[in-house]
């Protein structure tokens, strides 16, 4: 644990909901990307927080103080605060009862590694106290520092959770990383790549079109194509040299058009594998 200046630099107009949400919840933290973005220099969209307040607590707490929340996942032990016109996403420490490849059952927990246990990498599971205090349970910093995207303990495990982390590895790999992917990630997706089947085409497209107009491209394709994932999720075959080509041309960041070119199947065909409107 370490003291970090940095995460001062948080977007205007949100220290001052933060400081107002530490008074009302003191043993919150930031959790999540917005600790991972401020480490990195990078910008900050949402602001992420967690406690070991169950959601009702939070909730009674919130609204007795006059701000306005937002009942947004309280199943999930989720609600948001709205200060200031700016949302604070608050959740219960939970940990995982059942997992089905695609949904979990949780339970609250009060215990912070516990909680971090359960995110999908190590530079996802940093969370930051109201004294600045950056609590790193899994060598994410170090990770973050390395350009290395790595699982939270047993990769295996993690993906058999949610098979969508295995679209999510190659996002923030192409996003954060640097270099090859790591190996034992890689041999985890290998292992665990068929459950992508039971995923919904909606979660599928909702990582695919970030991938496709995100960073790396032609490169995180070619690690998505060597783990055997793509073929699980594009019918038909891939065309990476044709979009190699788009992109070099300097086409719009377009997720669909970088998709039609990128895939070999007819439109209907992909339209309907990826709930694509037509």
């Amino acid at each position: 644990m370490t003291r970090d200046g940095g995460l001062a630099a948080l977007p205007p107009g949100t220290a001052e909901g933060l400081a107002r949400l530490w008074t009302l919840l003191p043993a919150a933290r930031l959790v999540g990307g917005v600790v991972r973005d401020l480490l990195a220099g990078r910008a900050v969209a949402d602001i992420d927080m967690a406690t070991p307040e169950p959601p009702e607590r939070v909730q009674a707490i919130l609204a007795g103080a006059g701000i306005k929340v937002v009942a947004t996942g309280l199943a999930h032990g989720t609600v948001t605060a709205v200060i200031g016109g700016r949302p604070y996403e608050i959740t219960t420490l939970r940990r995982d009862e059942r997992t089905d490849g695609r949904h979990a059952v949780v339970a609250w927990t009060g215990d912070w590694r516990q909680d971090a246990a359960r995110r999908d990498f190590t530079i996802n599971a940093m969370s930051c106290d109201r004294d600045g205090v950056v609590h790193d349970y899994f060598g994410g910093r170090a990770d973050l520092a390395a350009g290395r995207v790595r699982f939270v303990g047993d990769a295996a495990a993690r993906i058999r959770e949610d098979a969508l982390r295995v679209l999510r590895f190659f996002r923030f790999h192409a996003r954060y990383g640097r270099g090859a992917p790591d190996t034992a990630a890689m041999a985890a997706i290998v292992a665990c790549r068929d459950g992508l089947s039971r995923l919904s085409a909606e979660r599928v497209w909702s990582e695919m079109r970030r991938i496709l107009a995100g960073p790396a491209l032609i490169a995180t394709l070619a690690a998505m194509e060597e783990a055997g994932v793509l073929d699980r999720l594009l019918p038909g075959g891939c065309d990476r040299p044709a979009l190699a080509r788009l992109v070099e041309a300097g086409a719009p960041e377009d997720a669909v058009l970088r998709l039609a070119v990128l895939a070999r199947a007819a439109p209907d065909v992909l339209a309907a594998r990826l709930r694509l409107s037509r």
